[in-house]
This record gives structure tokens, sequence and C-alpha cells, in this order.
């Protein structure tokens, strides 16, 4: 889960600060970060960001842990050819699709009359 100090290293990567209890109001920021303490609709506005970041990519954490091991998949190769191969990979991929996020139009771009 996506915390205040997330957002904070997200916004200011440099800076140094204490969160106690994951509390905007529990900040203490040191006064030789240079910039000031993100607002608190700055630090949701990253939390909210960071996580629909995150939760976009869960497709790859599933695939991740479906793919068979390097080891498996050099076998695979070995005994099987490319198309063995291409084809175990393909099926992890089939259960676990890429989300079509922000495709508006395959005809960006193209003029038409």
């Amino acid at each position: 889960m996506i915390n205040i100090s997330t957002a904070l290293s997200s916004l200011c990567p440099n800076c140094q600060y204490v969160i106690v209890d994951n509390s905007y109001d529990s900040i203490i920021w040191n006064s030789d970060n240079g910039m000031e303490l993100p607002s608190y609709e700055e630090i949701t506005l990253e939390i909210n960001r960071l996580q629909a970041e995150y939760n976009s990519k869960q497709y790859q954490r599933n695939r991740k842990l479906a793919y068979p091991s390097i080891e498996d998949q050099l076998d695979l190769l070995y005994h099987q050819g490319y198309d063995g191969w291409k084809a175990e990979i393909l099926e992890v991929k089939n259960q676990y699709p890429k989300p079509a996020v922000g495709i508006a139009s395959t005809n960006v771009g193209v003029a038409t009359t």
C-alpha cells in the first residue's frame, strides 16, 4: 500500500523528514530541505497517482509468478524449440493479459476526409 512516506519520497527524493503514525499532521520536516512541505492535497494526489500506477501493473506481478523459471524455459527451448517455449509463455500472457488502457483510437494522427 502506498503511504505518505512513499509519496513524499516521490515528490521530494532528497528531502529529510520524520513521520509518526502515517499522519500528515505528524510530519517533522527538515528546514534544510530547500523546499516547503508539500500540502496535504499534493501528497494525497501523489498517493493516488502512485497507487493507480501500482494497481495498473498487477498483471506484471501475476505473470512473474506464473512464468516458468529460467531453467525451465531453457529446458523448453532445448526440448520443444522456440515454438514450444513461445506457446508456454503465451499461455501465461493470455491468463494475465495486459490491460488496454488509454487507447483512444487506432487512427490517432491520421487525417480523414
